[in-house]
């Protein structure tokens, strides 16, 4: 399963991403900064996947394919691999809630700068780690 065409859409799309995580950070939507942030890694990470050979599934979390596949991946990944795991499990949690909210949670309302600012900055690892992997495979 290697589309390298589809790998770098993944990427590009990905890396799109993170310029609309600067606008939407800078209208102080921090919800939307969290979910954008979560597609962002999902894209990159499902890129990273297709380039390494292997199908994502589709699921907004692929944490555990990135475990289960870890010698496809590249070896220069490894030391890298549990915080891109734990990246695309984190946002995954949040990712309905920062788009949805619920009956007693209001995105708007619950979500902080802080919050921003750990998922652009989580988002921004992920594309930044795996776009040498998926540009050069």
């Amino acid at each position: 399963m290697r589309n390298r065409s589809l790998a770098v859409d993944h990427l590009r799309r990905a890396t799109a991403r993170l310029t609309a995580l600067d606008a939407l950070y800078d209208a102080e939507s921090w919800a939307d900064v969290v979910r954008e942030s979560q597609e962002a890694v999902e894209l990159a990470l499902k890129g990273l996947l297709r380039a390494s050979g292997v199908a994502p599934p589709r699921v907004h979390d692929v944490a555990g394919v990135l475990e289960a596949e870890r010698d496809r991946l590249p070896s220069s990944l490894s030391p890298d691999l549990p915080r891109l795991a734990a990246v695309s499990r984190d946002l995954r949690r949040d990712r309905e809630l920062a788009f949805d909210g619920a009956d007693d949670l209001v995105p708007s309302e619950f979500y902080r700068v802080q919050d921003a600012d750990e998922a652009r900055a989580a988002a921004r690892f992920v594309v930044g780690r795996v776009a040498p992997h998926v540009l050069g495979a």
